[in-house]
């Protein structure tokens, strides 16, 4: 099965405050997708149908194709989490915790041996095995956390902030830990870091006031949001002079162009052009050159950030704040 969760028109309402307002999508093996909206945009309440903690009030949620509320316990079985603050018991041994998980996971004695052998060498812990959870750092607590999760193999993991309070190094290790794990799984990133999304993930669900406005991967969601990305293009005279307006014309007909703009006008033969495109125009814009007998002699490409295209799809939100 390569639908690993499928939410179909699902609603939650906590009185008269509609926390999910109908939202659907469908995340597939081996994606990873960073979740994300402003606080109040309805996140957790998400994860929290996801994971069997609380009920929709209408609408259908499936992981692994399981009903998350007739279901709820296989849902369970089939999914690590890890919160924000990792779920580890200050005053236990590394391998007592894990042991401890393994046994509430329903690990036999020899299982529970071998996953913890597992996940240690897939978290880079094996050497913290027999150190109190309290003192490990929070980069090594963070990485015990996800071991947890891990530990009974779920095809899905969900992440809430997996990075929060942590230092640069620590973040690399995080990051790249992610990748790793997401290569055979399913992983849903919840964050308020953006550049851990356009660093991590594949695909980005933004989430406003309970309403889904954005599924798509990343590069996609730029140019729809944004309006495409900015490319900075420098022609000068080759073998022939092209008249500027032909230049433009041709341009202007490169499928997903929607703007294109002379920045100075002189005689020396020289067009410096700013194009606005809803795709990638590079090899277009080298191949317009190339063909009529034009030098290209910069061409650059400034793409809107992440934290743009948020503040974009949830102004409303943050007007409201």
């Amino acid at each position: 099965m390569d639908e690993m969760i499928e939410v179909e028109g699902l609603t939650k309402a906590y009185g008269g405050f509609a926390a999910l307002r109908g939202i659907g999508f469908t995340i597939r093996r081996g994606e990873i997708v960073g979740f994300l909206g402003p606080n109040g945009a309805g996140k957790t309440t998400t994860m929290k149908i996801l994971t069997g903690f609380v009920s929709p009030s209408g609408g259908v949620a499936r992981v692994h194709g399981l009903d998350c509320v007739s279901d709820s316990l296989a849902v369970r079985s089939r999914i690590g989490y890890l919160p924000e603050s990792a779920p580890v018991y200050a005053d236990m041994l590394v391998r007592d915790y894990l042991e401890f998980i393994g046994r509430v996971r329903g690990l036999a004695s020899a299982e529970r041996a071998a996953a913890i052998d597992r996940v240690a060498a897939e978290c880079d812990i094996a050497d913290r095995l027999d150190q109190r959870a309290g003192t490990l750092s929070k980069g090594y607590r963070q990485r015990v956390g996800l071991a947890q999760a891990l530990l009974h193999q779920p095809p899905v993991l969900i992440l809430d902030e997996p990075t929060s309070g942590l230092d640069p190094n620590q973040i690399l290790a995080i990051r790249n830990l992610i990748r790793r794990i997401g290569q055979s799984r399913t992983v849903i990133l919840s964050t308020h870091i953006l550049q851990e999304v356009q660093a991590t993930c594949d695909r980005v669900l933004i989430l406003n006031r309970g309403e889904l406005v954005a599924d798509a991967p990343i590069d996609e969601v730029h140019a729809a949001v944004a309006g495409g990305d900015l490319y900075r293009a420098t022609f000068t005279d080759g073998a022939v002079r092209l008249p500027e307006a032909d230049l433009r014309s041709l341009i202007t007909a490169i499928p997903g162009v929607h703007a294109a703009s002379l920045q100075t006008s002189d005689d020396r033969g020289v067009y410096p052009y700013e194009v606005m495109a809803s795709r990638d125009v590079r090899t277009d814009l080298f191949e317009v050159a190339a063909s009529h007998g034009l030098r290209l002699v910069e061409l650059t490409r400034e793409r809107n950030s992440l934290e743009e295209v948020f503040r974009r799809l949830t102004l409303g939100e943050a007007a409201a704040a």
